[in-house]
């Protein structure tokens, strides 16, 4: 008997250490994405593309920005290990001027937030 709870003991204890190998991990194309000189009304929308990879599903639990002006946009559904997504970006080019925004991605990957960044520059009528 005592021989059977070890040998259980051992097993519960081998999947619990292998459990905890199973991480997910985000790796993004680009951190920072450079609208460069755009005219005002034009397309706001860029991506930040992404590869788990990690072992586990990855968790994408809260994506923020650091201004109203720009809108992020998560994927629904995990991303599987060796699978790609993105992160959608919308930023209200009818604001004339520079683009310096900060985009805050909340996940269970190994680094738990990441910052991603957008740049550029906004040209309205006139401007040179």
């Amino acid at each position: 008997m005592k021989k059977t709870l070890l040998l259980l003991f051992v097993g519960l204890l081998a999947f619990t250490v292998k459990a905890q190998d199973q991480v997910a991990k985000i790796e993004f194309k680009t951190e920072t994405v450079d609208y460069g000189e755009i005219e005002k009304g034009s397309d706001g929308i860029r991506v930040f593309e992404f590869t788990n990879t990690g072992n586990a599903p990855l968790v994408i639990s809260d994506v923020k920005s650091s201004c109203g002006c720009t809108i992020p946009k998560k994927p629904d559904a995990p991303i599987l290990p060796g699978e790609s997504g993105e992160i959608q970006v919308k930023y209200d080019t009818r604001r004339v001027g520079p683009i310096r925004k900060a985009i805050t991605v909340t996940s269970n990957a190994d680094t738990p937030t990441k910052v991603l960044k957008i740049k550029g520059t906004i040209k309205g009528e006139g401007a040179k």
